[in-house]
């Protein structure tokens, strides 16, 4: 990072409060209270990271990728590790509950050089968990241990984890998961708020998250998940639970602008602009052209069909051109589509 030469002794003093607050992971500075990208399945491709970047997300993470589909040389795993310069830094996310199989994919995934690999230990899903994975570990803190062990060995690269507060309300253990990767070597933790047990139900309790940063053992940068769907919301947590970052999921879906406007809302205590009805287009067409550029016309168009409801929430009398964006498959057709969309609303304030 390329700081410009201070010309007082003011400014000065400004260019070193600005690095003396950085947050680093290993070699990786990043800005002082980052903004992350939460790994989900079936949403953060490619395409979907590149609008978050472009809307001002400052470290994304890939799908989760399985151990087991990397050594296996699975098709849909192998896809999840086609990363690009534009969106670094950038962490590939991978899950297993197999030492052997965690080490190697380490190793599999260090050669596409991301700059973090992170560990899911906070998956809730039954598929996964049913396979000793994701938050299943978090029944046995010392297999979470040598699976992150095995990761480490296997890599150059800063480790990292995702997790939750524990398996249920009567187990929460997080303050024992958080000092015991630290220890190993984990540089830093992204913590959900919620257990296992939860899903994604209720709220999110971030007392948890804040006792782990307190913990004066904590060197590592703690990081909080959950809930986090507007500027008020994410100012109030970073005062509140003094985190070093927020990760941002289900809120950046079909809202990629999220990003800036926390941004913004953090320095100036205003709100940016709504994004316009052009502008939930632009992203539509770029989200469809880019899926295509990575996946080819017909695999971009189908995988690109889920997100049209969330960029268009709320807008009224859609129905008609939304079923046709979700059956079209010629690419000039789907363009003409959000064009007319956006001149159809071309007045629409949201």
């Amino acid at each position: 990072m390329v700081f410009p030469q201070p010309k007082t002794n003011r400014q000065k003093s400004v260019i070193l409060a600005q690095i003396s607050t950085m947050i680093k992971i290993g070699p990786i500075e990043l800005p002082d209270f980052p903004l992350l990208l939460a790994p989900m399945e079936d949403v953060s491709d490619p395409p979907f990271r590149r609008l978050c970047k472009t809307h001002g997300a400052d470290l994304m993470f890939s799908e989760f990728i399985s151990s087991e589909g990397l050594i296996r040389d699975a098709i849909k795993s192998r896809q999840k590790l086609d990363i690009f310069d534009y969106e670094r830094p950038v962490g590939i996310q991978i899950f297993g509950g197999d030492e052997e199989a965690m080490g190697l994919s380490s190793k599999i995934v260090t050669t596409v050089k991301p700059d973090i690999i992170d560990i899911n230990f906070g998956c809730p899903v039954k598929k996964v968990v049913c396979k000793g994975a994701g938050a299943a570990v978090l029944k046995d803190v010392d297999l979470m241990v040598r699976l992150t062990q095995a990761v480490i060995k296997g890599t150059n690269l800063p480790v990292t984890v995702k997790t939750r507060l524990g398996w249920d309300e009567n187990s929460i253990n997080i303050d024992e998961v958080a000092e015991r990767l630290q220890d190993i070597g984990v540089q830093a933790l992204s913590i959900h708020g919620r257990t296992r047990a939860q899903l994604y139900k209720g709220e999110a309790d971030w007392s948890h998250i804040a006792r782990v940063k307190n913990n004066p053992r904590i060197t590592m940068p703690i990081f909080g998940n959950g809930d986090v769907d507007s500027p008020e919301k994410a100012l109030e947590y970073k005062n509140k639970y003094g985190v070093d970052g927020i990760m941002i999921g289900r809120a950046a879906i079909g809202y990629p602008w999220i990003f800036n406007e926390i941004k913004h809302y953090m320095a100036t205590g205003e709100h940016l602009p709504k994004p316009t009805m052009a502008d939930r287009v632009e992203a539509a067409k770029n989200h469809l052209s880019w899926a295509m550029e990575w996946k080819g016309e017909r695999l971009g168009i189908v995988e690109t069909r889920r997100h049209y409801t969330n960029y268009f929430k709320g807008i009224p009398n859609f129905k008609d051109i939304r079923s046709q964006l979700v059956t079209e498959d010629n690419p000039e057709v789907l363009f003409g589509l959000l064009n007319r969309a956006a001149d159809t609303y071309r007045d629409l304030v949201l």
